[in-house]
């Protein structure tokens, strides 16, 4: 692997990186403590982000996205996290697997979320049904030429915003070695649809503005052409996405650590006690060299993953093992940010308890901390216990 960026990917990082300073940073105190993004704020980052052309950048280029490659991607992921994601998630990057649409459905929803004219969100998650994701009991039995679907789903992401979900369940079971399995298939639900109702959900610490939701399906009538993909077969179209979708998220990760350490830097630099900048006392100045070691080692095995994506070579485990190290690094980085800070490392003035309250979140969503290190000793054992 040669570890030299090109120079069209140090341009991309540059320009995002202003964007982020320019147009996204100003909004993320306010957003913060007001817990909610305005429509019109929405709308002119959303608006903001289209004239410059990072808008839907995770889509290839026939369907009118970016069409970036994945360690392209994570480069910019890795920029826009240093800024919440109630305020970065509007430069929208619609779902992957909308390239799954056939028919009506490309000129329906894929079209329309490449080009910033409806924005989608992902629900899979259910009460009883975090991790375990093969235990959702949202249901669509088949009527003619419709299914009815019938269940509920909870930390629904952005779903307030959304125009429509895109929603799993089960429509069938199968045996797979001596164990039931459910056959799940993935369904295009419109906001309107009768017999969906959706409800904000409890309230997070982490990313206030970026709230989730709760969905409830009460004999919702589905057409059969909104079927995402093929009947049965909707594990196969949210793997993909969501194995590449750890990857960003270690990406983010690496991001809002280098921002941690970019203020605790700054802080120790400034802040005098007994005379000196508190930099100059190894107390703080080996919690840096740490943070930076960690920083740097979290965002090696994040790129070289992302490489491995483009070459089609990357495993689940390598995956996991991304966002696994760089959620946790983040997590201790953000930690001692706070205690290089001291006091005011948990007073809302400044930026260092929001990175810290946000920083939470990474080690849970998108597979925790412990499904990491499941799908990662399986991998590693799976040749020696055949």
């Amino acid at each position: 692997m040669n570890f030299q960026l090109t120079q069209e990917q140090e341009m991309l990082v540059e320009s995002v990186r202003s964007f982020v300073a320019k147009e996204l940073l100003p909004h993320e105190e306010a957003v913060d403590r007001a817990d909610e993004v305005s429509p019109e704020l929405a709308a002119e980052i959303r608006g903001k982000a289209i004239a410059a052309g990072f808008y839907a950048f995770n889509m290839p280029e026939e369907v009118g996205g970016g069409g970036l490659d994945y360690l392209s991607q994570a480069l910019i992921e890795r920029e826009l996290s240093k800024v919440s994601w109630a305020v970065h998630v509007f430069v929208a990057r619609p779902s992957k697997i909308l390239m799954a649409c056939k028919g009506q459905q490309i000129e329906d929803y894929l079209l329309p979320c490449v080009q910033g004219e409806k924005v989608d969100c992902f629900a899979l998650t259910e009460p009883g049904a975090g991790s375990d994701a093969n235990a959702i009991k949202t249901r669509a039995v088949r009527d003619g030429d419709d299914f009815i679907l019938n269940g509920s789903k909870h930390f629904i992401s952005h779903a307030g915003h959304a125009d429509f979900a895109i929603v799993f369940a089960v429509t069938d079971s199968y045996e797979h070695n001596g164990r039931k399995r459910n056959a799940v298939t993935s369904f295009l639900v419109d906001r309107n649809t009768p017999g969906m109702t959706i409800r904000r959900g409890p309230k997070c610490v982490s990313n206030r503005g970026y709230h989730t939701f709760e969905m409830f399906f009460d004999d919702c009538r589905v057409p059969a052409s909104k079927v995402l993909g093929e009947v049965d077969k909707g594990w196969e179209v949210a793997n993909a996405w969501l194995t590449a979708g750890r990857v960003m998220v270690a990406a983010n990760c690496v991001g809002q650590a280098q921002r941690a350490l970019d203020v605790s830097l700054q802080w120790a630099a400034d802040r005098k006690q007994f005379g000196q900048a508190i930099g100059s006392y190894q107390g703080v100045s080996f919690k840096l060299a740490d943070m930076a070691t960690q920083i740097r080692a979290a965002e090696l095995l994040t790129l070289h993953t992302a490489w491995k994506m483009d070459q089609g070579s990357m495993t689940d485990g390598e995956a996991g093992m991304a966002k696994l190290f760089a959620s946790e690094v983040l997590g201790k980085v953000a930690d001692e940010a706070v205690q290089i800070f001291g006091g005011m490392g948990l007073m809302d003035e400044g930026p260092v308890e929001r990175i810290w309250r946000n920083a939470r979140i990474e080690r849970i969503w998108e597979g925790t901390s412990e499904i990491q290190r499941h799908i990662i000793s399986r991998e590693l054992l799976r040749p020696l216990l055949r």
